[in-house]
């Protein structure tokens, strides 16, 4: 999905944002990638350790993370193309932030309790 969003974003939305607004868009893009293969090291590490809920606990805080931070990045970059208010994401951003942070102190704790 990532691929194809920062696609979207290059050739869609290129004519359509300021060069701020697809940095913005882009910096989404780039974290949902990073936190996809986030959550391949997470399922990897599952077929080691199946019986980690801590492990478990990890996906699902990365794909909260990719859901609040990246896509509030995507809202809030295409806002003046939007029929709808967006401003309310503004503070969904830093909070997808800790869900990522959640995300990679679990893996940490998960194996070093290995």
């Amino acid at each position: 999905m990532a691929v194809g969003i920062g696609a979207f974003g290059a050739h869609g939305l290129k004519p359509l944002l300021s060069e701020y607004q697809l940095a913005i868009y882009e910096k989404g893009v780039q974290y949902q990638f990073y936190h996809s293969l986030a959550l391949l090291a997470v399922a990897s590490l599952l077929s080691r350790l199946p019986d980690s809920k801590i492990l478990v606990w990890a996906g699902w805080l990365f794909v909260a993370g990719i859901v609040c931070f990246s896509g509030s990045l995507y809202l809030l970059a295409c806002r003046d193309i939007l029929s709808f208010p967006v401003g309310w994401a503004g503070p969904v951003t830093p909070l997808g932030g800790l869900f990522f942070m959640a995300g990679w102190l679990a893996i940490a704790w998960s194996v070093s309790r290995k």
